[in-house]
């Protein structure tokens, strides 16, 4: 962290990086909580990547939010992780600690945290779990759950080598089942979650049957724009406790906050409200 006296610089680096809400989240913590800094994009190429992250101490940025596609450098460029960062090979937060640099990776928190907001007393251990789609998010959803006790992790995606080989990395009880019979593996499960890009703007809708899911299931989609996907309004209408994306982005943006800037930040309505204006 800056300890300079001049204002404390983060940001958030990726390519393309113009679509990022980071900037509209961290810039309004700073201002309601009248800290002395400043958080901006970076624009920076895969084959640049790993040379920017080994700069930072040099540059005194105290530290950086990683997106798509850099996640994977930054893990191998940083000297110290922590166990998240290691487990998923990859790093989206970037803390600068008297010039070493130390990578976790918050997206598992953010999603945990979000559930947790969303529906008090929800418990992982309390059944099945099925997920759709098999990347990134999808990876750090699934340790996550399978941290929290889940005791059958369902695993399906429309290129069903990715499923298996997730669930093979992971192992118990982490389960591929095909992508034809994603609808019945919602039977007796708690927690649907739709990872995978289909009911995202511009994209395909999901298409499942939400038939075999009991009622009292939670339907979580980690799509954002638009907020109330087809999957999220279907479920609302049979009864199904309905959680949209956004509260992830939030959420997992909070640790690298409190580690530059020093403060722990809030997620409430205030800021749903502010980020939403950008959609």
């Amino acid at each position: 962290m800056n300890f300079s006296g001049a204002a404390i610089v983060a940001g958030v680096c990726g390519w393309p990086i113009k679509h990022s809400r980071s900037p509209r989240i961290h810039n309004f913590w700073l201002k309601k909580y009248g800290i002395d800094g400043v958080y901006v994009p970076f624009a920076i190429s895969p084959d640049r990547a790993a040379d920017a992250f080994r700069a930072l101490p040099d540059l005194d940025i105290a530290g950086l939010n990683v997106t798509v596609p850099n996640k994977e450098e930054a893990f191998r460029a940083m000297h110290e992780t922590d166990r998240w960062a290691q487990r998923l090979k990859a790093v989206n937060t970037i803390v600068v600690r008297d010039g070493v640099l130390f990578g976790t990776n918050t997206d598992a928190f953010g999603f945990l945290e979000s559930l947790r907001r969303s529906r008090p007393g929800w418990r992982a251990d309390k059944g099945p779990v099925v997920v759709l789609g098999a990347g990134g998010a999808a990876r750090a959803i699934v340790a996550g759950l399978q941290d929290e006790g889940a005791p059958d992790i369902r695993i399906a995606n429309r290129t069903a080598e990715r499923a298996q080989a997730l669930a093979s990395e992971f192992g118990d009880p982490v389960r591929p089942v095909g992508w034809e019979d994603r609808a019945d593996a919602l039977d007796g499960s708690v927690l649907l979650v739709n990872t995978s890009s289909l009911g995202m703007e511009g994209q395909p809708p999901l298409d499942i049957a939400l038939d075999a899911l009991p009622v009292e299931a939670v339907v979580y989609d980690i799509v954002y724009v638009p907020l109330e996907t087809p999957l999220l309004a279907a479920a609302r209408a049979r009864g199904n406790p309905a959680v949209d994306g956004l509260g992830m982005l939030l959420h997992q943006a909070r640790p690298g906050f409190r580690d530059w800037f020093g403060t722990e930040p809030e997620v409430d309505e205030a800021l749903r409200d502010h980020v939403l204006g950008t959609f």
